[in-house]
């Protein structure tokens, strides 16, 4: 798979678990009782008393995050890949900590986990193709033994 490829699933990936997250934290900010008819007592083994604050997490973290991934996609920054790393294992942690809260896994939370390490997996590959840190220490590591190993 070429990077362009890379960088265009990464922004499709990042661009739909943005919005829909912004979507999703808006919607249990401004009705943390039963955001999406979510009811409230689905949180009974959880912290939260309504869905007020992980509707602000799911707001800044996973749709902000996402967006600003989208835009280091467009805007080509250096750092781009660490900053798909970031949100994509970001997503899949939201995502076990969820099911862990609500006692239930539903199809949704299968088909975010996957899209979170999707996003992980691509963004390792840019850190790999552009040997940045830290996979540049095991590049220059496997370089190392390769060169030893065809001396001996």
């Amino acid at each position: 798979m070429g990077m362009k490829m890379i960088y265009r699933l990464l922004l499709v990936f990042h661009g739909f678990v943005g919005i829909g997250a912004i979507a999703g934290g808006w919607a249990a900010i401004v009705n943390p009782l039963e955001p999406l008819g979510a009811p409230v007592d689905m949180l009974k083994n959880s912290p939260f008393e309504n869905f007020f604050i992980p509707g602000l997490i799911l707001f800044t973290v996973i749709g902000l995050g996402n967006i600003l991934s989208a835009l280091t996609i467009l805007f080509k920054s250096k750092y781009q890949g660490y900053i798909s790393s970031v949100f994509g294992w970001a997503l899949v942690i939201w995502i076990v900590v969820q099911c862990i809260m609500i006692q239930g896994i539903h199809f949704l939370h299968i088909l975010f986990f996957i899209i979170g390490l999707v996003q992980g997996g691509l963004a390792a590959t840019i850190l790999f193709k552009e040997s940045l840190f830290p996979a540049n220490i095991l590049i220059n590591y496997y370089k190392k033994t390769g060169k030893e190993a065809h001396e001996e």
